[in-house]
């Protein structure tokens, strides 16, 4: 990620005045049950998806709709289509899990550290200049879906 000072005029004011959200109460919530007894999804905003989906738009107004990604997919099915001038792409071109750990999941069901992995992960366009969309609409659905799949815990990764 570039330093403030490397950017042009616009960029940093852009970054700046972002209208971040302010919430008054936190949203973590304790797990109930050790890891090791726990059902995982990854939720990211990396804009990965499968090959075989649409791409993730860059518009006006953002893509606020979300890909799902069922944990038996080879990383090498799963591409990235989120464009930002925000992040060097380069390393998750190397390795996917670097920002969708989705071997290391694996990995860690197979370890028996998680008991197991949900039946899908779920992908959203990152870089949302107002996320509300997502708060009142796509997140919800993703929700339903984690509690439909008795998911216990989410490993939430950014771009």
């Amino acid at each position: 990620m570039p330093l403030l000072s490397e950017l042009s005029d616009v960029e940093r004011k852009m970054l700046e005045y972002f209208p971040a959200f302010e919430h008054t109460d936190s949203p973590f919530t304790p797990l109930k049950k050790s890891l090791n007894q726990s059902r995982l999804a990854i939720v990211t905003t990396a804009g990965v998806h499968l090959r075989t989906d649409d791409a993730f738009l860059h518009q006006t107004p953002p893509d606020f709709s979300y890909r799902i990604i069922p944990s038996d997919s080879p990383t090498s099915d799963i591409v990235q289509s989120h464009p930002s001038i925000g992040f060097d792409r380069t390393a998750i071109y190397k390795d996917l899990n670097v920002t969708f750990p989705i071997d290391r999941v694996n990995e860690l069901a197979e370890a028996k550290t998680i008991n197991s992995v949900a039946k899908n992960h779920f992908s959203f366009h990152g870089a949302q200049r107002d996320p509300s969309k997502i708060v009142e609409n796509s997140a919800p659905e993703v929700a339903k879906h984690l509690i439909m799949d008795a998911v216990d815990c989410v490993l939430i990764t950014p771009t």
